[in-house]
């Protein structure tokens, strides 16, 4: 473990996964001189504040895990979202990360002058040598406009703002929403609740995807050979990046496969035509977000669930009335409508290099250089950052891609090999125009709607296999960058 050389402070916004990871790496480097700035009370982030009815992750527990940290005792192979959130806690705990977060502390404002980066929270404003953004991606709820939405005299909250104190199975319960929550919540709760109501504006499709226990045997394994985490890590890591990887974004057998269990799973799994019908998207499986789920068509076809295609036309105390005039009833509305895609650090106010505020420089949609920084924003560097790999990988193994990225300029930093570094103009243009003329190859634009779309209709994702991410991330191309040194 390396600790000599200039001291470097080091401000991280965000204790959720990205945030400790890149906390980890510091603590690795021998960096002791860093703060994690926390809004909240908790670390977490997207598992902390997520705490709905069958929340559950779509990637292998194995391959949802830090390389660096295995959990011999997830209880499935996908893992439910209160022991992903154990797990962040107890990982954060084990490396005594908590010293250096400040929770309940939300910053509102970071400013680049005199070679340093000063942040502005509510207790004062602090000066670091670099900051990085740990601030998620799905973190902004999203709320739908609604005529008389503020009028309904029963219970209300999104998915991301679960209030348990309100009891479910004597409910009539309507679901706004269809994405990946929306489906996880209605597989969770049809045939569990007095009736269901599922507002469906779109249908999608559904991979079917088992979801079995984790045996004891197999956990005491785990245990008393630890090399066995290593395995399953390896193995599930190249299953998702060869596999689900590939499929969204290049033609070949791996989209055929996966196109082709999606429709096998509806036409197998509906018989009734008319549900079936409401049920058949018009576009192209994975055109939107991959959604996997094992009994969702079992879960919509249990007495008291409905699902609704006319549109909403307005709430009223009562319940929703669709377009087709028909009020439906309800005593409980949640708002599975998801998030805004496109915050990233906002409405974090970003000021760079001579005054230069990041709003102004996404004015006409947000973009980075390889997903970690931006022109003119000296020593800042982001983490889930616009265009990461997000709709086909792990985000975890993004993140310590990411996170070791970054430590290799903060390394360069304590040399006193440079003073500050940010990506040219035309370094960024020229990542963005490639990752633009790729796009088409992807199965995202295919004609759907989806929230992976930017202002411009292209998406904002990575339009490359995981593993070219990893490659573009191994080493620095120092010329990409305008480099001060001391």
């Amino acid at each position: 473990m390396a600790t000599s050389g200039n001291p470097v402070r080091v401000a991280i916004i965000g204790a959720g996964m990205s945030g400790l990871c890149m906390g980890i790496k510091l603590q690795d480097a021998g960096i002791e001189d860093f703060t994690i700035f926390e809004k909240a009370g908790e670390v977490g982030g997207t598992w902390r504040d997520n705490t709905y009815p069958g929340l559950t992750c779509d990637i292998p527990s194995r391959y949802y895990s830090y390389s660096f940290r295995p959990n011999p005792d997830w209880s499935h192979m996908l893992p439910p979202g209160p022991e992903i959130q154990r797990y962040f806690c107890r990982v954060a705990d084990e490396r005594g990360l908590r010293s250096h977060i400040r929770f309940g502390t939300d910053v509102t404002a970071a400013d680049y002058r005199d070679g340093r980066w000063w942040l502005t929270t509510d207790t004062g404003v602090e000066a670091f040598d670099v900051l990085v953004t740990a601030t998620g991606v799905l973190r902004v709820p999203r709320y739908p406009v609604i005529a008389g939405l503020d009028t309904f005299a029963g219970p209300m909250f999104h998915s991301a703002r679960w209030d348990h104190s309100v009891s479910l199975p004597d409910k009539r319960i309507g679901i706004i929403g269809t994405g990946s929550t929306g489906v996880q919540i209605t597989s969770e709760l049809g045939g569990n609740v007095k009736q269901l109501k599922v507002f469906q504006r779109s249908a999608q499709w559904i991979c079917p995807w088992p979801n079995p226990t984790v045996s004891e045997r197999t956990k005491a394994a785990l245990r008393r050979w630890p090399w066995l985490n290593t395995v399953g890590y390896r193995f599930w890591g190249g299953f998702v990046r060869s596999l689900f990887g590939v499929a969204p974004v290049r033609p070949g057998w791996q989209r055929s496969l996966y196109q082709a269990q999606c429709r096998w799973n509806l036409r197998l799994s509906v018989r009734d035509k008319a549900l079936k019908a409401k049920l058949t998207p018009r576009d192209q499986p994975m055109c939107k977000r991959m959604i996997f789920a094992g009994h969702y068509y079992r879960a919509v076809q249990q007495p008291g669930v409905e699902i609704v295609t006319d549109a909403i036309d307005h709430v009223e105390p009562r319940g929703v009335v669709t377009a087709d005039g028909v009020l439906h009833e309800l005593d409980l509305l949640v708002l599975a409508t998801g998030f805004d895609a496109r915050a990233y650090v906002r409405p974090l106010a970003v000021t760079g290099d001579g005054g230069r505020r990041l709003d102004e420089v996404w004015a006409d949609g947000p973009l980075a250089y390889r997903s970690v920084a931006v022109p003119g924003f000296p020593n800042m560097f982001m983490l889930m950052g616009p265009h990461s790999p997000i709709g086909n990988n792990s985000l975890v193994p993004i993140a310590e891609d990411q996170a070791g990225y970054v430590m290799w300029w903060i390394d360069q930093l304590r040399a006193g090999r440079i003073r500050s570094a940010a990506p040219t103009e035309a370094a960024t243009k020229a990542y963005n125009e490639d990752m633009k003329a790729a796009m088409p190859q992807t199965v995202w634009t295919t004609g759907c709607r989806s929230w992976y779309l930017g202002g411009d209709g292209l998406p904002e994702l990575f339009p490359w296999a995981p593993d070219h991410y990893t490659e573009l991330l191994r080493a620095p191309r120092v010329t990409d960058f305008d480099v001060q040194t001391v």
